[in-house]
């Protein structure tokens, strides 16, 4: 607070805004309140999910929530989650995720599996994500048990990844899962593009970044049939929706392998987002709270 005070007093704010809902959002609002300033939220998945059901946090983030003068979501399922905690439905818009188009597109996949030294002939499965419970991982690598010769990439680090590779490991498939780490952003066009199907069977996400930058890539999505995914794989041509199982898993992933989508077909699904969309919406946003000052 003191260095807010300093930096509104050296060049004015106009409105606080909080990229994330906790802790940032309950700072911003002590913020905005202390400086006389319109506070805008943003929610992105767990925030919400998580932390706006934590006993130890819960009420800091509905009050922040009821007292923020605007609120943001990624996804329309997250505007009902929001709402289901307390907040006014009428305070909160839908800002959906930014995309580089440039960068995120379709390449060809056989110099993409060249790349990362893969067979080009080979049915290859993506997942992008931190190796932790909620994105079910191990539901991606039970899934392998049912499609032999079936490779899976994950990109990420987290605390699940001992327990993977022993998962791995002892239903047999530990050859057919490379563990790659934490990947530069950009290079996750490459890992995408040379994936014949991306997997994610996450327990909650608002509207995952993944999700969005597999398909603008060509590559068609499995994941679990929540609000975020609804609004989002609309054409069967973009994925498929299944519960946390294995075997079920696996038969999405070999209808998709089977049909192939046209990655052209796929990537239309997310035309619509770009980080310039995404900019202009959240000024938009800005200008709309500082206005009501």
């Amino acid at each position: 607070l003191p260095l807010a005070r300093r930096l509104h007093a050296e060049a004015p704010f106009d409105v606080i805004d909080a990229q994330f809902f906790y802790p940032d959002g309950p700072a911003a609002v002590t913020v905005g309140k202390a400086l006389g300033l319109p506070v805008s939220i943003k929610a992105r998945g767990a925030d919400i999910h998580h932390w706006g059901t934590a006993p130890a946090t819960r009420e800091q983030v509905l009050a922040a929530g009821l007292a923020a003068d605007g609120l943001l979501a990624v996804s329309q399922g997250l505007v009902d989650d929001m709402a289901a905690l307390g907040m006014p439905r009428g305070k909160i818009t839908v800002h959906r995720t930014g995309l580089n188009a440039d960068l995120f597109r379709p390449y060809d996949r056989r110099l993409c599996r060249d790349q990362l030294g893969l067979g080009r002939d080979l049915p290859i499965i993506a997942s992008v994500g931190a190796l932790i419970e909620r994105k079910g991982h191990r539901f991606a690598i039970e899934a392998l048990a049912h499609l032999p010769d079936v490779v899976l990439l994950i990109a990420g680090k987290g605390e699940e990844e001992n327990a993977l590779k022993n998962l791995a490991d002892r239903l047999g498939v530990k050859r057919r899962v490379h563990f790659l780490g934490s990947v530069p952003h950009g290079d996750l066009p490459i890992i995408l593009n040379a994936a014949d199907v991306f997997v994610l069977p996450t327990a909650s996400e608002g509207l995952a970044n993944a999700w969005v930058e597999a398909l603008a890539c060509g590559t068609p999505v499995v994941t679990t049939p929540i609000p975020g995914a609804q609004e989002l794989l609309t054409d069967p041509a973009c994925g498929r929706m299944v519960p946390r199982d294995g075997a079920t898993i696996a038969a999405a992933m070999r209808d998709l392998l089977e049909s192939r989508p046209a990655p052209e077909r796929v990537s239309e699904a997310v035309s619509g987002f770009s980080w310039e969309a995404n900019a202009n919406s959240l000024v938009a946003h800005w200008r709309r709270l500082a206005q009501r000052v």
